[in-house]
């Protein structure tokens, strides 16, 4: 996967993209047809995927996290499977969130494991069967709808309201990652994240194709170490706009803000620049939780400044109260249909 998307994909398309279009629809075709074709292997316990149509962060994790506690709320035992992207780890692992480094295993997994049990791995199916072996009733797939490596009974695919589906080009020429219409034909439901209109398309195309659509919005945890604070704002995640316009929203006084790729790993001169440009202004500096992992599994430097960076964590809340459960037990109907259906 990319870590740092072009700008002109989240753009009007534009000649970059028209150029790349040939392209791109070799690609799409390519995709489109493994999407149509799957037929992936089957674990006899629930899986729920969390996806989304583009490359990019749209949300996922705060998504599966929130399912993972719902799952928990139900009286379920979770496992997430993730393919740890930004991670070293060429194997299969199971994620030790007081032991594992960003390094090894990815700062996304590091942040599931706090909730439930994780598997790093490309196989996803075999970190279905490990899971399911040690416990786990309940399969959550953070990513992978387009992978066919593992059959999910339902596909939440999340979407960021404001950058939607981007320039509505499949790569390279855009972000999507297959055609959208042959994402939605296995889609069950859209989860919109935010209250921009920039998703109105794909929630237009959604709501022809009769998926159910959800609302959502990430919400800090708490907002006593940044409101009313002069910040110096850094991310290194999908779309660090939107983190820089959360702590806006939270009260916080972003004088000063630094966008790095997706998965970032900061350097000593990262960090020397931030402490720069914090110094000189008396601001505060603030990141992401997917951040901070990062920064504490750097360098000494690193994990200094850590030690004087804010972070502020979110979480998903949805507007229809109760959707979370609903999801889970819908999932885990279609597999006991699934099961009945293959015995």
């Amino acid at each position: 996967m990319m870590s740092e998307a072009p700008p002109f994909w989240w753009e009007k398309p534009d000649w970059r993209a028209w150029a790349l279009s040939p392209f791109s629809k070799v690609y799409g075709s390519v995709a489109g047809r493994r999407i149509r074709r799957a037929k992936p292997p089957t674990v006899p316990v629930p899986v729920l995927c969390i996806g989304n149509f583009t490359v990019g962060g749209a949300g996922k994790t705060p998504t599966s996290i929130t399912f993972a506690r719902a799952a928990i709320a139900a009286g379920l035992t979770p496992g997430i499977v993730s393919r740890g992207y930004g991670g070293a780890f060429s194997g299969m692992h199971r994620v030790d969130p007081a032991h594992d480094s960003a390094r090894l295993v990815g700062d996304e997994p590091l942040l599931l494991a706090r909730h439930a049990a994780v598997i790093v791995t490309s196989d996803r199916f075999a970190a279905a069967q490990a899971l399911q072996q040690s416990g786990c009733d309940f399969i959550i797939m953070d990513d992978g709808f387009q992978s066919a490596r593992l059959h999910f009974d339902f596909a939440l695919m999340v979407v960021d309201a404001g950058r939607g589906v981007g320039n509505g080009h499949v790569l390279p020429g855009g972000p999507l990652r297959a055609p959208l219409i042959d994402q939605l034909v296995r889609t069950d439901a859209v989860l919109k994240i935010g209250t921009a209109n920039g998703a109105d398309r794909v929630i237009r195309n959604a709501a022809r194709a009769a998926k159910p659509i959800y609302e959502g919005v990430l919400k800090p945890l708490s907002t006593s170490e940044i409101a009313g604070k002069r910040l110096l704002a850094f991310a290194g995640i999908g779309d660090p706009s939107k983190f820089f316009t959360t702590l806006r929203e939270a009260g916080g006084i972003v004088e000063k803000t630094r966008a790095f790729p997706d998965h970032h790993p900061y350097t000593d001169e990262n960090l020397a620049e931030l402490a720069e440009a914090a110094d000189g202004e008396n601001l505060t500096p603030v990141t992401t939780a997917k951040d901070l992992v990062r920064l504490l599994d750097g360098s000494e430097a690193a994990r200094a400044f850590a030690g004087r960076t804010s972070v502020l964590e979110v979480e998903l809340v949805f507007n229809q109260p109760g959707a979370p459960a609903r999801i889970i037990r819908e999932t885990r109907d279609r597999a006991r249909h699934r099961r009945r259906d293959a015995s």
